[in-house]
């Protein structure tokens, strides 16, 4: 049985007349007859009566028409899914991000717009540090990575990387610190709020002038790029960071700097939580500058993959 017999067997159920269905199948009616004959010593029974001047369905006929349609039906759907994948139209996307990317302007208002514009497309997106989007992607887990790596990173040759957003490096201070720049008032919640705000028009800051502090980042075994920029950065001025506390929310350092517990190093885009007790200063320096890159396998872009990231 194939699909073609199924056709043959549909068109002379709905037009009950071998002449009228060899005419809208575009072929001649003995091998039309001869087909329908197969079907039938196939499944071993009848599937329609014939005479002369008439010809109607069998029981079993009737009941094999409606699956006959709906495996018809089936394998048109699978035609059009594979033109649609085949196109960039349809298909599964894994896409991973660190924290910071979401809060980016372009990510949030690319992934919208790609949803919009693909609706039969299946977009999983999942939060991952840097090393852990890397290894997804070596293995097959994930197909496309936002990633904020050090500045040492140079990817293997088995994953291909672009640059696709850039922002700073700030200094992270608990407002009434000396460092903040900030004219303090009475505590109030203007004073808040210019301190949250204060990296906006901050003189860069020398990272040697946090020597001696104590520092609160994320910790090393998360595969965080953002640390070994930090740490990179620290080296190269001189000194090693002496790390109080590591916790694994940028929000969370935050508010332990706010709390007076120590200073930190984040890109600025974290300046938007707006948490309040808090000072930013921009980073110093070429090297303050913090990378965002979008990651997939070398040569194995899919046509959804590469409709996806056409809107970076």
């Amino acid at each position: 049985m194939d699909f073609r017999q199924l056709r043959y067997f549909v068109a002379v159920a709905e037009a009950l007349s071998f002449s009228e269905a060899a005419r809208r199948l575009h072929i001649s009616q003995p091998p039309l007859s001869t087909q329908i004959k197969a079907l039938e010593d196939e499944l071993g029974s009848p599937l329609l009566d014939r005479s002369r001047h008439h010809v109607a369905l069998t029981p079993a006929g009737a009941l094999f028409l409606d699956k006959a349609r709906a495996a018809l039906g089936n394998l048109e759907q699978a035609r059009e899914v594979v033109k649609q994948v085949a196109a960039g139209e349809a298909g599964e996307i894994r896409v991973a991000f660190t924290a910071s990317v979401p809060m980016q302007d372009t990510f949030p208002r690319a992934v919208q717009q790609f949803r919009l514009g693909h609706p039969r497309a299946m977009l999983e997106l999942v939060h991952m540090s840097t090393g852990q989007q890397l290894q997804g992607i070596e293995r097959g887990e994930i197909d496309i990575g936002f990633l904020r790596p050090s500045p040492q990173f140079y990817p293997p040759a088995s994953i291909a990387v672009r640059e696709v957003l850039a922002d700073r490096l700030m200094a992270v201070l608990p407002a009434a610190h000396g460092l903040a720049g900030l004219e303090h008032g009475d505590g109030g919640a203007d004073d808040h709020a210019a301190a949250s705000a204060a990296h906006a028009g901050a003189a860069p800051l020398d990272i040697g002038a946090l020597s001696g502090q104590p520092f609160l980042l994320f910790p090393r075994g998360l595969g965080c790029g953002l640390f070994d920029h930090v740490t990179t950065l620290c080296n190269r001025a001189g000194f090693a960071p002496r790390i109080a506390q590591e916790a694994r929310e940028a929000t969370t350092i935050i508010g332990l700097v706010a709390s007076g517990a120590g200073v930190s190093v984040l890109p600025e885009i974290y300046a938007r939580t707006g948490i309040p007790g808090v000072a930013y200063r921009p980073l110093a320096g070429p090297d303050a500058a913090s990378r965002i890159l979008v990651a997939h396998r070398a040569g194995a872009l899919s046509p959804i993959m590469r409709r996806f990231l056409a809107f970076f």
